[in-house]
């Protein structure tokens, strides 16, 4: 089962810089998602989409997906781009 392994992106809503540098490793869905007929909710029986691991660096990610043989693609995190400006900026 292919899996991908990505860094956390920063919150959009949140200033604080937590977590950040986590690396985790996603499966990829098995099957695709159906509705219930009965509920309407939508879902599958695939457990492996549930399976969220947390690493401290992308080589121990890897790392443990080759050692139980998970091939695994890595996503590089974007640059994050700043746009500093002030107060005095609102009235220009």
């Amino acid at each position: 089962m292919p899996a991908r392994i990505y860094q956390r992106p920063k919150n959009a809503m949140q200033s604080g810089k937590a977590l950040l540098g986590q690396w985790i490793l996603e499966f990829a869905p098995a099957e695709a998602r159906k509705a219930d007929p009965l509920m309407g909710w939508t879902g599958s029986g695939d457990t492996q989409s549930q399976v969220v691991l947390k690493f401290d660096s992308a080589d121990a990610a890897k790392a443990y997906a080759e050692k139980y043989g998970i091939p695994a693609e890595m996503h590089a995190t974007p640059p994050r781009r700043l746009k500093l400006q002030s107060y005095a900026d609102n009235f220009r």
